[in-house]
């Protein structure tokens, strides 16, 4: 029998609604086993961590392994990892790493780095050694999600083999990448994946197959724009409802349009307008449009004020756009005095 270990507790959320509306009753995992080469399958339901003894021991030509997490509402499956075990055949782990802490599936944006760890053990190399123990292939897949697309239902057979490697040697290396290769016209606005998987050489009763594999979501750069008050306008009285549109916004993110007197300058913290304040704790990029008013207590003084709308996220604050005003809303009434003689 084969033990199972199950490595489910950073990924019991999976993609499709706000983490902070996330249960892990919300979700049921399973692990499949099939058999190779029969095909014969078992699936085991899993709690989100521990570990059990399979029902169906490994065959001569190995097993597959494949991690499920089911979410309830509505009903979607996700894959979230493979293995394979079988006898004349290396383990291999591939490890995604980025700027983004989040858990349950590896994710960054366009404009930012990241870097995939594989880690290859049981490989020999003694001559009577068949050559499915003494290399396995390391392919880099990359496949975009289309306009709009956030990555469910996709179809990964459909993913273009960007490069492949034989990997002979026991050993870690770590892929280091500045930038994605999804294909895109804007760069900044990419959508898709990438993925990386190890796969074993034909050998005796085995064929070739994915021993391991992982993938990291690549997100757009959100963009924004205020709308209601131009730059360089005077403002006398009540100042103008304010529209402010969002495009893209990274699934961890906090959006907010503040306030401060001057000219535009980076790094300046202002005073942050009513109603602006847009928290994203979910799995995709959401897009939005806000619309301020009554807001007027935020400007005590007359002058120049600048408005900004900025997003922080993992990777740091950005802003997305800004407008320059002057706001003069004292009354001036000239007037003469005479005397009769």
């Amino acid at each position: 029998m084969k033990l199972l270990v199950l490595r489910i507790a950073p990924l019991i959320l999976a993609v499709g609604a706000p983490v902070s509306a996330q249960t892990a009753a919300d979700y049921t995992n399973f692990i499949r086993q099939i058999q190779t080469p029969s095909g014969v399958q078992w699936d085991a339901s899993v709690a989100a961590t521990g570990a059990q003894l399979s029902q169906l021991g490994v065959d001569a030509a190995g097993s597959h392994f494949e991690l499920w997490t089911v979410k309830t509402s509505p009903l979607t499956s996700y894959l979230l990892d493979t293995a394979y075990v079988g006898a004349y055949i290396p383990v291999a782990s591939v490890t995604i790493h980025s700027e983004d802490p989040y858990g349950p599936i590896p994710r960054t944006r366009a404009d930012r780095a990241f870097s995939a760890v594989i880690a290859v053990s049981g490989l020999l190399s003694g001559l009577t050694d068949p050559d499915s123990a003494k290399s396995v292939n390391l392919l880099r897949y990359v496949q975009s999600y289309g306009l709009g697309g956030t990555g469910v239902g996709i179809d990964r057979s459909q993913a273009t083999l960007l490069s492949q490697a034989s990997v002979t040697q026991n050993g870690t290396q770590t892929l280091s990448y500045a930038l994605t290769s999804i294909p895109a016209g804007n760069r900044a606005k990419v959508s898709g994946e990438e993925r990386f998987a190890v796969f074993s050489v034909a050998g005796y009763q085995a064929p070739v197959t994915q021993i391991a594999s992982s993938y990291i979501q690549i997100w757009p750069v959100a963009d924004g724009s205020l709308a209601g008050i131009s730059q360089g306008q005077l403002i006398r009285f009540t100042l103008p409802q304010l529209t402010v549109t969002l495009n893209d916004l990274y699934p961890s993110s906090t959006t907010y349009v503040q306030a401060y007197q001057g000219d535009p300058q980076l790094g300046v913290v202002g005073k942050t307008l009513p109603g602006s304040v847009l928290v994203i704790n979910d799995s995709i990029p959401q897009s939005r449009v806000l619309t301020l008013k009554d807001y007027d207590a935020v400007f005590d003084t007359e002058g120049r004020w600048t408005l900004e709308l900025l997003t922080v996220t993992p990777f740091g604050t950005d802003r997305l756009a800004y407008v320059s005003f002057d706001i003069d809303r004292i009354i001036r009434v000239n007037t003469t005095l005479t005397t009769d003689e």
